[in-house]
C-alpha cells in the first residue's frame, strides 16, 4: 500500500474548512455578451445595461486627494503605455469641471517642453475622469490618441488655474 505524506494531508484538511474565494462585478465593466447572445436567440428586448457616466467611471475607480502641484509635470500614457504628453496645468471651468492641460503633439509625447522636438504642440483639455493615477505616471483611461487627436485645441477662456496646494481627488490605477 502506498502511503501518503502527511504535509499532503495536512493541506487536503486545510483546504477543506477555508471558504472559497468570492468574485465581485467589476461596476466599470458593463457585460456585452450576454445581451448579444440573447438578442441573437431571438429575445431583442433583453435588458441592456447603459454606459456608466464618466463620473460614475471615476467613483468607482475609488478616487483619492492629491495636490494639484503633485500632477505638474507627471508623464500621460496612452492605452500602449506611450507618453503622450505631460501635465502642464490643471484648471477648472466654469462648469465647476476639472481638467488636466497637456501639451499634445501626435509625434514625440516624450520630449519635454523647450526644444525643436516640442514644436507644433497644442493644449489639450483632458477631464479628471478620463484618467487615473499609475504609480508617477497618468493613466488616460477614456482618451485614447484618437481622441486626444480629435480633442479641440484648449484656449483658457473662463477657466481658472487651480494653486499646486490644493487638493483634487483622481482615480487610482494599478496593473
Amino acid at each position: 500500500m502506498t502511503r501518503v505524506p502527511r504535509y499532503l494531508v495536512f493541506i487536503a484538511v486545510l483546504a477543506s474548512f477555508s471558504p472559497l474565494p468570492t468574485v465581485k462585478a467589476d461596476p466599470v465593466v458593463k457585460s456585452t455578451v450576454l445581451p448579444a447572445a440573447s438578442a441573437e436567440a431571438g429575445n431583442p428586448a433583453a435588458p441592456v445595461e447603459a454606459e456608466p457616466s464618466p463620473e460614475q467611471k471615476m467613483q468607482a475607480r475609488f478616487p483619492q486627494p492629491t495636490m494639484v502641484g503633485h500632477l505638474i509635470g507627471l508623464p500621460v500614457l496612452d492605452g500602449g503605455d506611450s507618453t503622450i504628453g505631460y501635465v502642464k496645468e490643471v484648471v477648472q471651468d466654469s462648469d465647476g469641471k476639472i481638467k488636466l492641460i497637456v501639451p499634445y503633439a501626435k509625434w514625440f509625447g516624450w520630449a519635454r517642453d523647450g526644444g525643436w522636438l516640442a514644436r507644433g504642440r497644442r493644449p489639450v483639455a483632458v477631464p479628471i475622469e478620463a484618467v487615473a493615477i499609475l504609480a508617477l505616471q497618468i493613466d488616460a483611461l477614456d482618451m485614447d490618441r484618437d481622441a486626444f487627436d480629435r480633442a479641440p485645441t484648449w484656449s483658457p477662456g473662463t477657466a481658472k488655474p487651480l494653486a499646486s496646494n490644493q487638493v483634487i481627488k483622481i482615480a487610482i490605477q494599478r496593473r
